[in-house]
Formats: C-alpha cells, structure tokens, sequence
C-alpha cells in the first residue's frame, strides 16, 4: 500500500523540488517566447522587423500577387541606409522598378508624391523616398496587412514562431 509522499527519503524530495521548479521556469520561458512571437503579427512594423513574419508577408503578398507594395518598402529602407556615394545608383534603380509609369512593379502612389518624386530623379538625397515609403507603408497597413492577418500564411507563421 502507498505510504505516500512523506516516506520518500528527503533528497528525493529535495530533488523532486528542484525538478519541480525546472520545470515551470522553462514552461513560463515557453510561453513568454510564445506571447513575445505572437505579437510580431499585431502590427506591421514589428511584422516587418521580425525575418519569419517578413517572409509569412512575403509569401502572402506574392500568392496575391501584390508583393510590389513590400519590395519597394524594402527598396526604401535598403535606399536610407545606404552610403551617399550608392545612392544615385539606387535611386535609379527605384524609379526603374517601382515608381516609372512603365514600371515592372509600379506602385500605386497619388500623382503629387510621384511628380515630386520623378522631379528629384537627377539628385537624391537621403530622404528622397520617405514620403512614398510612407504612404506605401500606411497602403500595406491598412489594407494588405488585415488581410494577411485573416490568412493562412498568418496561421502559418504563428505555428512557426
């Protein structure tokens, strides 16, 4: 018959405590990783600066074929960090890309950001694209990102993290 708890010898005791206590700090480790990933996809920003939701956004977009708006997001932001002595050659390459009316991933930005952006195309400087990253980034947040949210590719990502 089980004598119980009480007639283990202490150090199993001792031991089962440490075990015990573990434990729970690896389960509560667990889940604040869980809770910290979960919140990569509460708002683009994060979403954007966390590599498995970019690339979960990424998939998404491109299955909607819609990845235009990310690329020249991530355009931008290549484009601002870069040393002044690359900027002329990146800017062209964005005009190329994504702002020209012939553009192979033109965005879609309102005539005055775009005419201001193509009266620049000779001199750029370092914010020469911050106004049209923004309202990219306010397009994407308020229309791609709820969507993305509602998908697969979000459920996806969630299950990865």
């Amino acid at each position: 018959m089980c004598k119980g708890i009480s007639s283990l010898p202490s150090s199993c005791l001792e031991k089962a405590k440490e075990m015990r206590a573990m434990l729970s700090h690896l389960a509560e480790t667990h889940h604040k990783h869980k809770v910290l990933d979960g919140k990569a996809l509460q708002d683009l920003e994060t979403l954007l600066n966390n590599k498995s939701g970019l690339q979960a956004f990424r998939g998404f977009l491109l299955s909607e074929f819609s990845e235009e708006n990310l690329e020249f997001w991530l355009a931008c932001e290549d484009y601002r960090l870069s040393p002044s002595n690359l900027q002329k050659t990146k800017s062209s390459s964005i005009y190329g890309q994504f702002i020209n009316p012939d553009a192979p991933q033109e965005v879609n930005l309102d005539a005055e950001t775009r005419e201001a952006l193509l009266s620049v195309t000779d001199s750029p400087c370092a914010d020469t694209f911050n106004k049209a990253q923004q309202r990219i980034y306010n397009l994407m947040a308020k229309d791609s990102f709820p969507r993305f949210l509602r998908s697969p590719y979000c459920m996806e990502a969630i299950k990865a993290f």
